[in-house]
């Protein structure tokens, strides 16, 4: 066995010895150090999902939608991180936001898996892989109420995305 290998092993045993003696003790600071990394690791995480939702929420700001509201589904779902739900003043508006986030994004290259309803105005749904976009009239807003069936999932601060 070489030197360093013998260390290397003389310390984990060390370890395994510490942790055996003193169980709850490891096992509380272990928590205590997960739940710490936990909250760093979900404020990261939230400003990372800010960031990417930020183009998104200011294109759809730029046609004065009614309500933005965005959803953070990453712990309920597995197929999307954000749902964000959009409410216009009407049918034309509603069309003349999904039409504009489209082609804007399309700019950027941030190209939609799937599009339904782009045209129509009672509910457009973009679908960009990791946030899904729903929008909608005011009255089918009403009617299929997506904010209710996603009641316990929080919801994320958009007023900075969207002045910026």
């Amino acid at each position: 066995m070489t030197t360093e290998y013998k260390e290397v092993l003389m310390e984990s045993e060390e370890n395994e010895l510490t942790k055996e003696a003193n169980p709850g003790l490891s096992a509380h600071q272990s928590a205590k150090n997960d739940s710490a990394g936990k909250k760093d690791s979900n404020n990261d995480e939230s400003s990372i999902l800010k960031s990417r939702l930020s183009p998104f929420i200011r294109e759809i700001a730029k046609r004065k939608a009614l309500n933005i509201t965005a959803i953070d589904v990453r712990e309920l779902t597995s197929y999307a991180d954000v749902i964000v739900v959009v409410t216009a003043s009407s049918q034309r508006q509603a069309a003349s936001i999904a039409e504009h986030l489209y082609t804007e994004m399309k700019k950027t290259g941030n190209m939609p898996l799937g599009v339904e309803g782009l045209k129509e105005g009672n509910w457009a749904l973009l679908d960009f892989g990791d946030i899904i976009i729903h929008i909608f009239n005011k009255e089918t807003c009403d009617f299929y109420n997506i904010e209710g069936l996603w009641s316990d999932a929080p919801r994320l601060e958009l007023l900075d995305i969207a002045e910026a």
